[in-house]
């Protein structure tokens, strides 16, 4: 398949995806309005929709590696693109995000954001923004499930080397619960900028818990080098060669 004809099915790809957010929002809004669990169904539908068109108008499939986790967990995740949101949050029940204050002004995404559970934060409050949504969950004012989060703070390209920021081991103390780090090769196939989308197999790999207790300084160096060293695997199976 030529350069053209493919960045021609990603560039068509692409605007039926964010037009179909906004038929999701209108479609599920009645039932999310009334319940988390109506923008959670929708949420999964969105997701579901982006898998079925990208395998036959871009030849993308997704794979979704290891055990994703059913109960109250961190998941710390590297991020490469927009996919790797859509891939994890699709293989989880109940998962939720730490997403920026003004981001629940957005239209469809910040509304069913927050009626997922996604926690907005402003500038210096995360750490109260945490304590809030823990005790809301103990008192059952708010669902449990699956906190996600990217330890890099942004999207990372593939080959490219970033640090690991504190917040994610702070959090992992705090919280209190065990974290499932996430590896991908998402960037491979659908990059942080440009329209041009690759076909192949996407990944996400759920690798081994990391326990509640361990010191931070110690959970950082795992989270890392466990994350870093599946990522890097995973690229290299789907040609990536840095």
């Amino acid at each position: 398949m030529s350069y053209a004809i493919q960045l021609l099915r990603s560039v068509v790809f692409n605007l039926q995806i964010y037009l179909a957010m906004f038929v999701v929002g209108v479609l599920w809004a009645p039932w999310a309005i009334m319940s988390p669990h109506g923008a959670i169904a929708g949420c999964h539908a969105y997701c579901r929709w982006v898998e079925w068109t990208a395998k036959w108008m871009i030849g993308l499939r997704f794979e979704v590696r290891g055990t994703p986790p059913t109960g109250e967990v961190m998941i710390a995740a590297k991020h490469q693109s927009f996919l790797d949101v859509l891939m994890i949050y699709n293989a989880v029940p109940r998962g939720k995000f730490i997403m920026k204050d003004i981001l629940k002004y957005a239209p469809v995404l910040g509304q069913f954001g927050l009626r997922i559970g996604c926690i907005p934060v402003k500038r210096g409050k995360r750490g109260a923004a945490i304590k809030a949504m823990l005790a809301d969950v103990k008192s059952g004012k708010a669902l449990p499930g699956q906190l996600i989060i990217y330890s890099q703070g942004t999207r990372i390209a593939p080959g490219v080397k970033a640090p690991y920021k504190i917040g994610t081991g702070a959090l992992y103390r705090d919280m209190g619960q065990p974290c499932v780090p996430v590896a991908t090769n998402a960037g491979v196939f659908w990059p942080k900028r440009g329209f041009y989308r690759k076909p192949g197999v996407a990944v996400v790999e759920f690798l081994p818990a990391i326990a509640p207790g361990m010191p931070v300084a110690d959970f950082m160096k795992k989270l890392e080098a466990d994350v870093e060293a599946r990522s890097d695997a995973l690229a290299a199976e789907a040609g990536f060669d840095g």
